[in-house]
C-alpha cells in the first residue's frame, strides 16, 4: 500500500496559512480558540443560560469563546426528534446573545435558501459534515458570508478523506469567501462507529484553519432506534491528542443537563466538566505550540 501523499511537510507546520478573525477571536493565529454551547436552541432562556455559563468559563481561563447552537436540526435521525425553534426565531435569538454578551456566535445551515438572513444575524454559518460537498450550498454560503462579512466553518464529512476537503475550501474561496475553516469530527469506521485519524488535522490544516469537534466525534451513530449514542467519556482524550497535533480551534457541545437534552445529549460534554477539560488542552496547546508563534 502506498503511503498517504501529504500536501506538504507536516512537521514544518506552526501556524496555518489564511488566519482571519471572527469579531476577537483570532482564528489560525497560534491561539487555541473554543466553539461550544447546545446542539439546539431548546429555549432562549436556556440558550442564554448556557452562553453565560461558558462565557464566564472562557473568560477564566483567557481563551478566545464563539456561541453555537442550531435553530434547526435538519438532519435528526427521526422525524419525530426535536429540531429547533426555525429560522425567524432562532436566528433572532442568537443575535440577541451576540449583542447582549458580546460574543460572535455560529449556527448551521442546511439550505441555500437559508444562507443570506442567517448570515444577517450570526458570525459564522457552519456546514453540515453530511452537505460538505454541496456546490450550491457552499457557494451561496460563500456569497452570503462574503455580503455581511461572516465566516465559513464546514464540518468534514464522515465519508471524506481530509486530502478531498480542500476541494470544499477552494469552492468557497472562489465564490467569493476567504474566511473559512474546517472541523474534523470523525470518519464511518463499519456499522455504528466513528473514528479520529489524527493525521487529518495537520493535512487539512495546510488548506485552511482547522478545528476539532471533540464531541461528535464520540458519537455513535443510531443503531437502528433512531436515537445516536454516545462516549462522552472519550471527549478528554481525543481533544487532548487533537490538540497535541495541532489544531486551531475546539469544538464542544456543552450541556448542563446531557440527559434531557433535546439534541445529541449522549455525546454532549456536562458544563460541570468544561473547565477541566480546557485546562487540560490549553496545557497541552501550550507544550505543543513553538515559542512566538
Amino acid at each position: 500500500m502506498n503511503p498517504l501523499p501529504l500536501p506538504c511537510n507536516c512537521d514544518e507546520i506552526a501556524l496555518v496559512t489564511n488566519p482571519f478573525n471572527i469579531g476577537s477571536v483570532p482564528v489560525g493565529r497560534g491561539q487555541l480558540f473554543l466553539i461550544a454551547g447546545p446542539c439546539v436552541i431548546e429555549s432562549e432562556q436556556h440558550a442564554r443560560t448556557m452562553a453565560d455559563a461558558i462565557q464566564r468559563i472562557a473568560s477564566d481561563l483567557g481563551i478566545p469563546y464563539i456561541f453555537k447552537a442550531s435553530y434547526d436540526k435538519a438532519n435528526r435521525t427521526s422525524i419525530k426528534s426535536f429540531r429547533g425553534p426555525g429560522l425567524i426565531e432562532g436566528t433572532r435569538i442568537l443575535r440577541t446573545i451576540a449583542q447582549n454578551n458580546g460574543l460572535p456566535v455560529l449556527t448551521d445551515v442546511h439550505t441555500a435558501e437559508d444562507c443570506a438572513p442567517v448570515a444577517e444575524s450570526v458570525d459564522v454559518l457552519q456546514i453540515p459534515a453530511f452537505l460538505c460537498r454541496q456546490t450550491d450550498l457552499l457557494f451561496t454560503a460563500a456569497q452570503a458570508a462574503n455580503q455581511y462579512g461572516r465566516a465559513i466553518n464546514v464540518k468534514k464529512g464522515q465519508f471524506v478523506a481530509p486530502l478531498d476537503m480542500r476541494h470544499a475550501v477552494e469552492k468557497i474561496r472562489e465564490s467569493g469567501c476567504d474566511r473559512v475553516s474546517l472541523t474534523e469530527r470523525g470518519a464511518s469506521f463499519g456499522y455504528n462507529n466513528l473514528v479520529v485519524d489524527m493525521r487529518s488535522l495537520p493535512i487539512m490544516r495546510s488548506f485552511a484553519p482547522v478545528i476539532f469537534d471533540g464531541t461528535h466525534s464520540v458519537q455513535t451513530p443510531s443503531a437502528g432506534n433512531g436515537v445516536s449514542g454516545g462516549q462522552p467519556e472519550f471527549i478528554p482524550v481525543l481533544a487532548r491528542a487533537a490538540t497535541a497535533a495541532g489544531i486551531d480551534g475546539i469544538f464542544l457541545e456543552v450541556h448542563d443537563n446531557p440527559s434531557q437534552a433535546k439534541s445529541d445529549g449522549a455525546n454532549a460534554l456536562h458544563l460541570n466538566h468544561l473547565k477541566a477539560v480546557l485546562e487540560q488542552l490549553l496545557a497541552v496547546h501550550k507544550a505543543v505550540t513553538p515559542t512566538g508563534a
